[in-house]
């Protein structure tokens, strides 16, 4: 099924195309920090085996192999990445519940990742690959449905760069929400096929849009042109929105990221604004110079000068970016929190810090903007 329409559907078990790409750099700020990635999995070994073998079988349709031979063959490493993280999703599913996620992914990434945990696992490794996905998708979970009751009433979701991301499948808060799905369209319409194919299978367990509706933007961030598409599909500005920048800033030059941002704090002045995103410190973006350009290593400071009033910052291992997944007394992740955000190289082993924050930042219109360096002087 190729998606051309923006028009949106209804809860049902389908979703509306009217597409940027939520991106793998956490596995890969898992290998830096680490040397494996993730958390403690205690008792994976039989129960694990068997998740993996129920993954797989979802990819068992003719069609959906078919597509993801495609991907394999067509899609570059920034596309690709969005499969990466839908394989996290899918193999840490006793931490994320995501049934969209193995379809998504694809038998390549899902037996990268597997055998990449299976090594850690016989290791007695303190970290498992694809812990930072499993803590970031969860922290995006919690807060986006924090803000959703917040907001109240039927606040629209953005979800810029939104790659493999299903939650307007998943996420039973969003069920008076309009979701709009942002990302390439070669990304958008290849998602929507996998789905159709998928619950075309007579073995396959059907997907039930939880959304309000779900309508899918195919456009391209680095475009100027990607808020007028936006709102072509339906985005009312005067109306409450959360903005879901998970994986996708660092991936943007700083003109482009800055520019994002920056139209994102100016729908303050119509309408009450949530931002959900991930930042990159300056040292992670080396780990991948080619595919990560943009940084800020204070975005608490950051967003308040361009517009936004509250703003709150986070790193994997903090109490609300947990949930219970970093086990291990000697987990890295912690290690590098207690460090000051000042330190830039681990002073155990000299290797570079490397940082990913999660900030949540808000504003209204009847905010007074303060100059991030205020607070300091009240």
């Amino acid at each position: 099924m190729s998606s051309s329409s923006s028009k949106p559907e209804k809860k049902e078990e389908k979703e509306a195309p009217c597409v940027n790409n939520n991106g793998d750099a956490a596995a890969a700020e898992e290998d830096a920090n680490s040397g494996g990635g993730g958390g403690c999995r205690e008792g994976h070994g039989d129960e694990g085996e068997r998740e993996f073998a129920a993954a797989m079988a979802q990819l068992a349709p003719e069609g959906v192999r078919a597509l993801h031979a495609r991907v394999d063959a067509e899609w570059g490493p920034v596309l690709q990445s969005a499969c990466q993280t839908a394989a996290a999703r899918a193999l840490w599913c006793r931490a994320v519940r995501d049934p969209a996620a193995a379809v998504l992914a694809g038998e390549r990434y899902l037996r990268g990742l597997h055998e990449k945990m299976r090594r850690d696992e016989r290791a007695g490794a303190r970290e498992v690959h694809g812990v930072m996905i499993a803590v970031r998708t969860l922290w995006f979970d919690a807060r986006i449905e924090a803000a959703v009751d917040r907001l109240g009433g039927d606040p629209q979701v953005v979800i810029l760069g939104a790659g493999m991301d299903a939650r307007a499948y998943r996420l039973n808060c969003l069920k008076d929400c309009t979701v709009f799905e942002l990302d390439f369209p070669e990304l958008l319409e290849m998602k929507s096929d996998l789905l159709h194919e998928a619950m075309s299978s007579t073995n396959h367990q059907k997907l039930t849009l939880m959304a309000k509706s779900l309508i899918r933007v195919p456009a391209n961030i680095h475009d100027g042109d990607w808020v007028t598409k936006l709102q072509s599909c339906g985005y009312v500005p005067e109306r409450n929105t959360i903005w879901v920048l998970e994986g996708i800033i660092y991936y943007l030059h700083h003109a482009d990221a800055m520019q994002v941002l920056e139209i994102i704090a100016a729908s303050r002045s119509s309408a009450s604004t949530v931002l959900l995103a991930d930042f990159m410190n300056k040292n992670a973006t080396s780990l991948s110079p080619t595919m990560y350009h943009f940084y800020h290593d204070s975005p608490d400071l950051l967003l308040p000068s361009i517009g936004f009033s509250k703003v709150t910052l986070s790193q994997i291992g903090d109490p609300q970016a947990h949930f219970g997944l970093l086990s291990h007394p000697e987990n890295l992740f912690d290690k590098l929190r207690r460090l000051p955000r000042s330190v830039e190289k681990n002073p155990e082993d000299g290797t570079p810090c490397c940082r990913l924050y999660f900030v949540e930042a808000s504003a209204s219109p009847d905010d007074q903007i303060m100059c991030p360096l205020d607070h300091y002087l009240e």
